[in-house]
């Protein structure tokens, strides 16, 4: 993928400056091969984690796949992406899955198996970890939700303008297909 970050140069937006264990301010060190905050009076290393999001693939009986338009207060606004979300803490990553398709679009599915998994970049401050499932919808009516303004079914070849490089990397491989 284009324009994915493998390696951040300095501080990542929102790392700790601060150890949580103990309050004493972190040392940059390099542990691991990458720099990280390591607190000299407790000796604690801080690790951040990524986020984890899920996302459900939707398509019709023409191939055609369903996409949400991202609302205004939401980033990328105006732009589209296959309807997704973070997962909660205590949360199972399909019923999230299904929660935020429900959220999004008003539609009930079946989550099935897994068939994409990306690290998302496009907010340094938010890194997140995305699994795509496919899905099928077996109940709702189809209205745009929270954080959309619009929701339509698209063919591979007639996409508008879409939101996010994973979700661009998901169509191609379904393309290649």
């Amino acid at each position: 993928m284009a324009g994915v970050v493998a390696r951040y140069e300095g501080r990542w937006p929102g790392e700790a400056v601060y150890c949580p264990a103990c309050g004493a301010k972190l040392d940059r060190v390099e542990i691991y091969g990458r720099e990280r905050g390591m607190c000299p009076d407790c000796g604690r290393i801080d690790f951040r984690a990524p986020q984890l999001a899920a996302a459900v693939l939707l398509r019709d009986e023409a191939g055609r796949v369903l996409l949400v338009e991202r609302g205004p207060d939401s980033t990328q606004s105006g732009r589209w992406s296959i309807p997704a979300g973070y997962v909660d803490y205590g949360e199972d990553v399909r019923e999230a899955a299904a929660r935020e398709l429900l959220e999004e679009t008003g539609l009930v599915a079946t989550i099935g198996s897994p068939v994409f998994v990306a690290t998302n970049f496009h907010d340094p401050a938010k890194v997140s970890v995305c699994i795509w499932f496919v899905g099928t919808a077996r109940d709702g009516e189809a209205v745009a939700g929270s954080d959309a303004s619009d929701i339509g079914w698209f063919a591979l070849d007639d996409l508008p303008e879409l939101a996010f490089e994973t979700d661009i990397a998901l169509i191609e491989q379904l393309r290649a297909l």
